[in-house]
């Protein structure tokens, strides 16, 4: 199993809208892709910003490429994300999950 993880910002009024993002398009379009094995969405308020980390999961590197393509440790930004983001990790960084929930 593949952990992929990944930060962005966002200012704290775009906050809502890019987590409704997350949730009703970015996931749901990962979660058919084969060997997607589901996602963490963590959030966490700062006095200037939303942080956010995105953990996807995947089977194995292939699945990853399937998502994300050749250079898979490129971010993934949707041009919609792009626009509610105010900064985000360019590259994304990968793990063996060791010990995942059942």
């Amino acid at each position: 199993m593949i952990a992929r993880m990944w930060h962005g910002w966002t200012a704290h009024t775009n906050a809502d809208a890019y987590e409704d993002l997350l949730r009703t398009r970015i996931f749901p379009e990962i979660s058919v892709l084969p060997g997607a094995c589901g996602a963490y969405l963590l959030r966490r308020k700062t006095a200037e910003e939303i942080e956010f980390i995105t953990i996807t999961l995947f089977r194995d590197l292939d699945a990853v490429r399937r998502f994300a393509g050749a250079d898979y440790e490129t971010a993934v930004i949707l041009p919609e994300a792009h626009r509610l983001l105010s900064r985000f990790d360019a590259k994304a960084v990968h793990y063996e999950a060791a010990l995942i929930p059942h």
